[in-house]
């Protein structure tokens, strides 16, 4: 059975927590305490962080290649394209993902309050970018969900958690963002502390 070391609060955990149920298969979550992480951790994890995933004598750690691990083992419901030059452009557009917005994670989780400002004005101008997209499609890919939402999700139900507001021009992201949320098993997939941060 797969592991899943997860952080209950951390938004890279809880992308891979939304995959695996919406996999719905059999695993198992480990939910870690990041003020007193277990020992087990250090040694699964060169840099002792979540999430990690643990199957047999495989050992992943980084959210994206958990992901992509989980995709191809079980392929249903498929959530990185078929296509090649799908599954190129998917690849692209996660990592700008990690370059754009994912990055600010630790300082709009920081106590540095002008770290958080600046923090806060790069995710609101980089989420800004992507708001024509849904003129023309129901997701960030295709009209499909695909693992492009699965990882961006975790972010847009954080902004109030993380004092990050978005102007008027970016309801249709906001639209979009409580589509992601309504899906059947999104709640399935949060811990009690995700599910505090918007009331």
């Amino acid at each position: 059975m797969m592991k899943l070391y997860s952080g209950s609060i951390d938004p890279f955990s809880h992308r891979c927590r939304i995959v695996l149920f919406e996999k719905g298969m059999d695993f198992e979550v480990v939910d870690v305490d990041l003020a007193n992480k277990p020992e087990d951790l250090a040694i699964l994890s060169p840099h002792n962080s979540v999430p990690v995933l643990v199957e047999r004598d495989l050992v992943l750690t980084d959210a994206n290649i958990i992901n992509e691990y989980i995709d191809e083992r079980f392929p249903h419901p498929q959530l990185m394209p078929a296509d090649p030059v799908m599954r190129a452009r998917a690849r692209l557009f996660l990592s700008d993902f990690e370059k754009q917005l994912f990055v600010h994670i630790p300082a709009l989780e920081s106590t540095d309050e002008s770290a958080k400002e600046i923090a806060r004005k790069h995710v609101r101008d980089n989420l800004l970018l992507i708001v024509p997209i849904f003129s023309k499609q129901q997701h960030l890919l295709s009209d499909e969900f695909s693992m492009l939402d699965v990882a961006i999700a975790p972010l847009l139900w954080r902004l109030g958690h993380y004092g990050i507001e978005l102007p008027n021009q970016a309801a249709p992201l906001l639209k979009y963002a409580e589509k992601l949320f309504s899906r059947p098993l999104y709640a399935d997939a949060m811990t009690p502390s995700e599910k505090a941060m918007r009331k």
